[in-house]
């Protein structure tokens, strides 16, 4: 498992060769990339701003990933995310999971990802049309959370 909590861009390229490099067991790598989109409510996006809580945020995400490796049959893990300001079409958050076999690979990623957005402290602050505006946790990310403990 690798975290980790930066303001520096990562390479996709790179992380995917480090999820591959010497694996030979696993057959399936899964990746998902969030990047800083124009739009978000309706209203017209320029840039966004985000913040965590050090410590706690690496901690809260260790935790994601030992529930993700307890549900299914994964190898390597990597998260990686992004703050302080990113402008339109930055990358913000990578999750890369590893296993045998598709069917867990998949599911672990999306899992870790669904928790991050309501679990991680991480707070986003974006910049548009009408002004800066911090987000508060979505309904929807909490439903869609909450579907992976039925």
């Amino acid at each position: 498992m690798s975290i980790s909590i930066q303001t520096q861009d990562f390479n996709l390229a790179d992380e995917v060769a480090a999820l591959e490099q010497d694996n030979a067991a696993d057959g399936a790598v899964v990746t998902f990339t969030g990047r800083v989109r124009n739009q978000n409510l309706g209203l017209e996006v320029s840039g966004l701003y985000l913040e965590h809580y050090p410590g706690m945020t690496e901690k809260s995400l260790e935790k994601i990933l030992e529930t993700a490796r307890g549900r299914w049959d994964i190898g390597r893990v990597r998260v990686i995310h992004r703050i302080g300001q990113l402008d339109l079409g930055e990358q913000i958050v990578f999750v890369g999971v590893t296993s045998k076999h598709r069917r867990d690979a998949f599911a672990a990623a999306e899992f870790i990802m669904d928790y991050l957005k309501i679990q991680a402290p991480f707070w986003k602050k974006e910049l548009t049309e009408q002004g800066e505006k911090w987000l508060d946790a979505r309904q929807s990310d909490t439903a869609k959370a909450q579907q992976w403990d039925r």
